[in-house]
């Protein structure tokens, strides 16, 4: 039985989502179509880069959740929200020192932040 989050927890992670993502859906969607985007990430245990990196197709999933209805959101998209957040927190601590245009940038986009953005 999967755990079910609370109105508390929702409200948190929304916000939480909130801050980390500050790509607009038209934004990210424009950025995943670029050979950029699709260059970065990890692609599956075999490391041959042959399919969708996991990031990229975050990035689809994000686009769904930022045009979804907040009264409409499952505990599922809540719990990818949650891992955004988790993934964007974890990656802005890895700042290179020229990150403009670094696969690090890149990778951020992907998962909806653009670090550029003030």
């Amino acid at each position: 039985m999967a755990d079910t989050i609370d109105d508390k927890e929702r409200t948190e992670i929304r916000k939480e989502f909130k801050e980390a993502v500050n790509m607009t859906p038209s934004e990210l969607e424009k950025w995943l179509d670029t050979d950029e985007s699709k260059d970065v990430g990890w692609k599956g245990e075999d490391g041959k880069g042959s399919g969708e990196s996991v990031g990229h197709k975050s990035g689809k999933r994000i686009v769904e959740l930022l045009r979804t209805k907040v009264d409409d959101l499952s505990d599922d998209d809540l719990k990818h929200m949650k891992k955004v957040t988790g993934y964007v927190h974890r990656h802005m601590k890895q700042k290179p020192a020229h990150p403009d245009g670094s696969k690090w940038e890149a990778s951020l986009k992907n998962w909806g932040h653009d670090p550029s953005k003030k």
